[in-house]
């Protein structure tokens, strides 16, 4: 039961060329910083990366972009990364846009063992193009399907050595779906604590769907942009 490593670089050892990842976090809220930074040394090449977002330029998955180790996005916001649109609009990157609330509902899809879902957001739209459509009632749903991962990526305030996980405010808008959405799943934590420790009633993610995790280190906490008022 004790999944513990020491560190981030030990947790990414079977992370390979060509590997599909979740990522969790929202913004810079709650994303696996040290194990990006492992990843970023590994040097893993030709990713596919499913994250709501694609970080910034100096930071998140953005470090990744600028090593050139990403072949494909999927992902619901990318406008604060300028690396991102240049390899974008160069062609040097595959990008998949989706809607949130799809993203969301695919990790969870995946989570729950569902193949696909059938959802109204994007029909209509080039979203829809290709796909499955199917009508309830007097509305036209989209079949999608529930994402196949290699490895779920997740950063939670406090676990404890079987793994199980506690989310602080934003950071649970999509860690606790791709905790439960990836066929192995890493988890960093800020705090980590023996078996026991956690109430049972706060836990987010249980134990079961992690299959490895560590104390991290050096947390920035960013914020992707800053709005202050101007003193008066």
């Amino acid at each position: 039961m004790n999944k513990v490593v020491n560190n981030a670089d030990e947790a990414v050892e079977g992370i390979k060329d060509g590997m599909t990842l979740l990522l969790g976090g929202f913004g810079l809220c709650g994303i696996p910083e040290n194990l990006i930074s492992a990843l970023v040394k590994k040097g893993v090449k030709q990713l596919t990366c499913i994250s709501n977002n694609a970080g910034v330029d100096d930071f998140g998955i953005g470090l990744m972009l600028q090593k050139k180790q990403v072949k494909k996005m999927i992902s619901s916001y990318v406008g604060e990364n300028a690396e991102f649109e240049r390899q974008l609009l160069s062609g040097e990157l595959e990008v998949d846009l989706i809607p949130q609330g799809t993203l969301a509902t695919r990790c969870m899809a995946a989570g729950y063992g569902m193949p696909a879902v059938f959802t109204p957001a994007g029909y209509g739209t080039e979203v829809a193009e290709g796909k499955e459509t199917r009508v309830f009632g007097d509305k036209t749903y989209l079949l999608e399907h529930a994402f196949d991962a290699d490895y779920a990526l997740v950063k939670a305030w406090k676990g404890d050595t079987h793994g199980n996980l506690i989310f602080k405010a934003t950071a649970r808008n999509f860690n606790p779906l791709m905790a439960m959405a990836g066929k192995y799943t890493i988890a960093e934590v800020e705090e980590l604590v023996p078996a026991g420790m956690l109430d049972p009633d706060q836990i987010h993610t249980p134990g079961i769907y992690v299959h490895c995790i560590f104390e991290g280190k050096n947390y920035e906490k960013r914020i992707e942009q800053r709005t202050v008022r101007q003193k008066k």
